[in-house]
């Protein structure tokens, strides 16, 4: 009788853990804090310098092709920005840009990019 009450209370655990993960899950992503496509409207312009520019290549401090951001996952975005941040990226330009930015505006612009085709 005891196995049995046992087995009943693991199988409770197995369908209940796994919802209890899901809703934790859930709930931290619905908390993430969000990028405002309008805010970035008055941020991107250092950013159309370069990368809205078709094949452009940057001549400081060597010849280096610029990526095209435009239509780019905004998680990849916004990782990129923290790594010019942080140093762990270290094109001076993007460095500078970056330095300059509030986790917010990387949001933001990341949110814009993400939507551009």
């Amino acid at each position: 009788m005891k196995l049995s009450a046992f087995k009943r209370s693991v199988a409770a655990l197995a369908v209940v853990v796994p919802c209890a993960l899901f809703s934790q899950a859930f709930a931290q992503q619905a908390a993430a804090p969000k990028g405002d496509i309008e805010a970035a409207k008055g941020k991107i312009s250092m950013c159309i310098g370069c990368h809205g520019i078709p094949e452009y290549r940057a001549s400081f401090p060597e010849v280096y092709r610029v990526p095209k951001i435009s239509g780019q996952n905004a998680d990849y975005i916004v990782a990129a920005l923290k790594e010019y941040k942080s140093g762990a990226r270290t094109f001076p330009s993007m460095v500078a840009i970056a330095k300059s930015l509030s986790d917010q505006d990387m949001l933001d612009i990341a949110a814009y990019f993400s939507q551009v085709k």
